[in-house]
């Protein structure tokens, strides 16, 4: 009940109750990201959804404008401390997962929901294994498991076979205890950065 019906309903209620805090959290940061480049506010990245449809993921733009795609040995996307490609709005909100928050607009638009696994990029569809596909059985989330308990801590493998035990395992007490988590994770910034290593070659393909 919980999963097919009660989940969505409360993902459109939260989404619904939270676009007005969007709408201005939208005009500060995109003020001050056309501020520092001019470049467009939002970035709209292609990622896997709910039974493997691809959809656009809204995100406010945290890199300069055209910075290449980066990505480690295992598929998962280069994120550094330090990382060049980034604007200094860029590295604020990143690090407050304020450039997260214009996913509202998937969630409302059901593509998303408020807690679910990881959305992974759609390029890497071909690589997923056998027991990571069930985290497409439910829409990819704002948050989730993953992101709250660990951030950026874990192997994308790792990530992956989390993400899909959620997606087996989703009940009301599960994503509540997921949200309170985020808002710590979130307030210790705390497991930010997957790549502080020095050399940083062979980190990437």
């Amino acid at each position: 009940m919980y999963q097919n019906y009660l989940k969505r309903l409360l993902d459109l209620l939260i989404g619904l109750i939270a676009l007005p805090f969007f709408l201005i959290i939208y005009v500060v940061f995109g003020f001050l990201i056309k501020l520092e480049d001019k470049g467009p506010v939002l970035y709209k990245a292609e990622r896997i959804g709910k039974d493997c449809k691809s959809f656009k993921m809204y995100k406010f733009r945290s890199m300069k404008v055209n910075a290449p795609i980066l990505l480690n040995k295992d598929g998962s996307t280069y994120n550094n401390q330090n990382d060049p490609r980034v604007t200094r709005v860029g590295k604020f909100i990143r690090e407050t997962s304020i450039d997260e928050i214009p996913q509202i607009l998937n969630v409302i638009k059901g593509e998303m929901s408020i807690v679910g696994p990881r959305a992974s990029l759609i390029s890497a569809l071909d690589t997923f294994e056998e027991d990571e596909l069930s985290k497409m059985n439910v829409r990819p989330g704002i948050t989730g498991y993953t992101q709250a308990y660990y951030r950026n801590g874990l192997s994308n493998r790792e990530k992956r076979l989390k993400d899909a035990w959620y997606a087996t395992s989703v009940s009301f007490y599960m994503d509540i205890k997921i949200l309170f988590k985020t808002v710590s994770t979130v307030l210790k910034r705390r497991g930010i950065y997957t790549n502080n290593q020095i050399n940083k070659k062979e980190e990437m393909k």
